[in-house]
């Protein structure tokens, strides 16, 4: 174990853009700009957020990210994540000094290798050999350790027939396998990596997954880690950093990380407000709301392989039913039933209901499913919702969680379906 002490600390990083020209647009302008950054001023015109990164803004500035603090200590495997245009890309780029920041301030103990792009410093024209040495001296590494880690290289990568060919001939796999090998064995203690291991093949992927966590544990190395692949950022990091708009939405442990970005991926996907038109007051009764939540109660349109996930659905029931099912089916994207799970028939009067399923004894592939929901009386069905809502299952967790928590169920019906039902109002 090598010993716990913060090798990167990021106080108040702050990285704004402008939009379109360089210049101010006006030989006054560059002229404040220059006067203010001579006597070490704030510029000008460099104070302008614009909080909307999507739609057309009134500013010409735009903050990539704003006012950032984290630590990261030895050792640690940071997962950084958040969609397009959260800044992950420019935190990368700032930490790897690649840019300057606006504001704030990085301190660095050690040296950072990057990986930022797949082939950067690669010379097309030359060959695998050459560009070995062109690509290490790049990023810092000195003739002799090339020379020392060379075979290990070439070993790594899997181009060892290829390692005297014009790396233009390399296929796209081919580049970033050997790319990575030359990043994976700096003699750096930082390494800095940006989504590049979804080029990979599969198998790649694991060796480099491994070697990851060869250099984080056995070598003491700090990873930071930028990736969309949430199985491979559970399976390597140990902490992560949420970004959002530019912003530092969340930061802690990686799976606590993933479930927040998955919450918020879309909740309006994962609650549903179903429209029944005039006519419901002359039904025997409809559904309302649709819900899909975690263990927790959360709403969450996507969730990890093997984790506890429920249907909650509300419905209206108008007039008694002596034989009253209610049912909800699940369905794959291409609308093949998987299972559909129903209460026994029983006797139910006017009034609002809430229905549980708890999915507790079917573990579903990852992908996306679609929620049906029926209702019916004496085997007839008076209210039918197909596709009424979906849920996301994301393969990002290879061990199901053994706490099974069930719903504690006060109410009219408590069947062997897992089903709960319970009258509401």
């Amino acid at each position: 174990m090598f010993p716990s002490q913060p090798v990167i600390k990021v106080e108040h990083l702050s990285k704004l853009y402008r939009l379109g020209q360089v210049s101010t647009g006006s030989i006054s302008h560059d002229l404040n700009r220059w006067w203010a950054h001579v006597r070490g001023k704030q510029d000008p015109y460099l104070t302008i957020g614009e909080p909307n990164r999507v739609g057309k803004g009134s500013s010409d500035y735009v903050w990539a990210l704003k006012d950032i603090d984290f630590e990261v200590q030895q050792g640690d495997i940071l997962g950084i994540i958040g969609k397009n245009g959260a800044g992950k890309s420019t935190l990368l780029k700032l930490l790897s000094r690649t840019t300057s920041p606006t504001q704030g301030s990085i301190k660095v103990k050690g040296r950072i290798a990057s990986l930022l792009e797949v082939g950067t410093g690669f010379h097309p024209e030359l060959t695998g050999r050459e560009n070995i040495y062109l690509n290490g001296a790049i990023l810092g590494m000195t003739q002799t350790e090339i020379k020392r880690k060379f075979d290990q290289i070439v070993d790594f990568a899997g181009v060892e027939r290829y390692i005297d060919t014009p790396v233009k001939r390399y296929s796209s796999g081919m580049y970033v396998r050997l790319a990575f090998a030359v990043a994976a064995h700096l003699e750096s203690e930082i390494l800095v990596i940006d989504e590049v291991l979804a080029v990979g093949d599969l198998e790649f992927q694991k060796k480099c997954m491994g070697k990851m966590g060869d250099v984080a544990n056995k070598e003491g190395k700090t990873i930071l880690f930028v990736s969309h692949n949430m199985q491979a950022i559970q399976k390597m990091c140990n902490k992560g950093l949420l970004l959002k708009n530019g912003l530092l939405s969340s930061q802690g442990s990686m799976e606590k990380i993933i479930q927040q970005y998955l919450s918020d991926a879309s909740p309006n996907q994962a609650n549903v407000k179903i429209e029944n038109g005039q006519s419901k007051e002359m039904m025997p009764g409809y559904a309302t709301d649709v819900q899909i939540i975690d263990e927790h109660q959360q709403l969450i349109p996507e969730i990890p392989v093997g984790k506890l996930w429920s249907v909650k659905v509300r419905y209206q029931i108008n007039t008694s039913l002596e034989s009253f099912v209610f049912a909800i089916g699940i369905s794959t994207e291409l609308d093949v039933a998987i299972r559909t799970v129903f209460t026994e028939p029983h006797k139910i009067g006017p009034g609002q209901y809430e229905a549980v399923l708890s999915y507790t004894d079917i573990m579903l592939s990852s992908g996306k499913y679609n929620i049906a929901i029926g209702l019916s009386n004496y085997e007839k069905t008076f209210a039918y919702y197909p596709d009424v809502a979906c849920v996301w299952i994301s393969d990002i967790s290879d061990v199901r969680d053994e706490k099974i928590v069930k719903t504690k169920a006060t109410g009219l019906i408590i069947n062997p379906l897992n089903i709960y039902v319970t009258k509401i109002s």
